[in-house]
């Protein structure tokens, strides 16, 4: 028998503790392959009681007891045998968990699961062998929040267990922040120590913003909540940005009951993630998957909750570019489309815009409403910028080329109230939100011709004051034999469309909508 199997292998009699497992689900879970077959080999000579050699025993690896464990669990939470073997189909398969360590002794297990005798037992001595653990498995209060404080994904015992309420339910992302979360009435009437809960969290905030940001850190925040938030930004200490912050706190609820947690925090460019474990439990697969940043963060951006929030949609198309793509070699035409997004991107960067998926070559990009921002002078002065750059853009390329193109992006502004997630496609997250506000700022991006900047009057009713007097807005009027520009004034698309010239079928569903060119002053 090799030392390896007798370090990593144990019978059922004497080294296996009780897991309380029942024989079916046990027999179960072989049959799923979620556990390995057992081996039935001669039991060692027990120094110790002096049983000598010959019995035999059947014999599970010491991993096993992680994945019965995980299974009870799961099946507390309501899954089913089916949902659970497809969960460990999906992160860890049992034969990367348990590898066979065989030697000339051992017995290979019949093509059958073997009977499990009535009276084995299975281990409860934690192994080194690695358990893949995903978001969804954390089995300890655990959320996400951005960097404006709100909530962006959440487990099931966090929302019971830290904030006695149902997060996931709230649409409204500005409702999810985490200050207004706790000064709520169901936070006060679970906690009898909210205060300090809240603390816990501005030093985080603390270690970010300056006090007066305090006044913006929701909508509808009042003077008491600036008041006592900003004395506690005075009395405490800013956390330092540590790859994991590892912080005491105890929750003490209303009936007296005390509950010691130790907190871990993540810090990332998206945002704080916080995982609430008891101070008495020692969790290593917990502690290992926190080691893993990388993972971590795309589980939680592709799961994070659709949320209604009020936005602006930029969409930028480059002018014939079917053309431009004709006239130049494949490499230069690439090389044209990567300078352009190069050029831009630090101007969508600038002003806070998300990237969203575009079904061409073109750009489509959300502005979301965040305290302290205006989200549509946000998404106005960026497109005011991308179109001073383009024009250099151009300048550049008709030198290189020696030709009459001008380079042209012909931008649409929209904006809504709109449901915004994540969808994971093809090992990537793309941004998304549903509904009008995206398919019209793609109408206007197709309306605009020569580089111009078409925006919807709602939008525009809706730019900061200060900001209004860097720009100029308006439409060209037909004076008979010549435009005129009339500034200030609106139209309506149908009036601007003549039918000769332009595919009026694609306007259609946007015709009355009123609309201007906007200009820097």
């Amino acid at each position: 028998m090799s030392d390896a199997f007798a370090e990593n292998w144990n019978t059922d009699r004497k080294t296996l503790p009780r897991t309380s497992i029942s024989r079916q689900l046990l027999e179960d879970c072989i049959k799923r392959k979620i556990l390995p077959k057992p081996i039935l080999r001669e039991s060692r000579p027990d120094e110790a009681s002096g049983s000598k050699t010959g019995k035999k025993n059947w014999y599970f690896p010491e991993g096993a007891v992680k994945r019965i464990e995980k299974i009870k669990r799961w099946q507390d939470k309501g899954y089913s045998m089916d949902e659970i073997a497809q969960k460990f189909k999906k992160t860890s398969p049992v034969l990367e968990i348990f590898p066979e360590r065989r030697s000339e002794n051992d017995v290979p297990e019949p093509d059958k699961s073997p009977g499990i005798s009535p009276d084995i037992d299975m281990p409860r001595t934690v192994s080194d062998s690695p358990l893949t653990l995903t978001i969804d498995s954390i089995d300890a209060p655990a959320y996400l929040i951005n960097n404006s404080f709100e909530i962006e994904w959440i487990n099931s015992n966090a929302e019971e267990l830290v904030f006695k309420n149902n997060i996931s339910a709230i649409n409204k992302l500005d409702s999810r922040n985490i200050f207004k979360l706790l000064f709520s009435w169901e936070c006060h009437q679970y906690l009898r120590n909210w205060e300090e809960v809240i603390a816990f969290h501005m030093r985080f905030f603390k270690g970010s913003y300056p006090r007066d940001h305090i006044s913006n850190l929701y909508r509808g925040i009042t003077g008491s909540e600036i008041t006592f938030l900003a004395g506690k930004y005075d009395e405490e200490d800013s956390f330092q940005k540590e790859a994991i912050n590892n912080s005491p706190l105890d929750f003490i609820l209303q009936d007296g009951t005390v509950i010691s947690y130790r907190i871990y925090t993540m810090f990332f460019r998206e945002g704080l993630f916080f995982v609430y474990l008891p101070s008495e439990r020692v969790d290593d697969d917990i502690m290992d998957f926190l080691s893993q940043r990388k993972k971590i963060i795309d589980e939680l951006l592709s799961q994070r909750m659709p949320s209604l929030v009020s936005l602006c949609v930029l969409v930028a198309d480059l002018q014939d570019s079917v053309k431009i793509s004709a006239e130049l070699m494949p490499e230069e035409y690439f090389e044209l489309i990567n300078q352009l997004w190069k050029t831009l991107g630090t101007s969508f960067e600038k002003y806070h815009g998300i990237h969203g998926k575009h079904v061409g070559d073109g750009m489509l990009y959300y502005f979301i409403q965040k305290p302290g921002r205006n989200y549509i002078s946000d998404a106005v002065n960026c497109s005011l910028e991308i179109r001073e750059k383009m024009i250099q853009l151009s300048s550049e390329w008709k030198i290189r080329k020696g030709w009459r193109n001008e380079l042209y992006l012909n931008i649409g502004i929209n904006e809504g109230q709109e449901f915004f997630g994540s969808i994971k496609s093809a090992g990537n997250i793309e941004f998304t939100a549903l509904g009008d506000s995206i398919n019209y700022a793609g109408r206007l991006s197709d309306f605009a011709r020569y580089g111009a900047i078409w925006a919807t009057k709602n939008i525009i009713s809706k730019i900061d004051p200060e900001d209004m007097k860097k720009i100029s807005f308006g439409v060209q009027r037909q004076e008979h034999d010549r435009k005129i520009f009339i500034r200030n004034s609106f139209s309506r698309i149908l009036d601007m469309l003549d039918e000769k010239d332009r595919d009026y079928s694609k306007f259609r569903d946007i015709a009355t909508l009123p609309i201007a060119e906007i200009f820097r002053s």
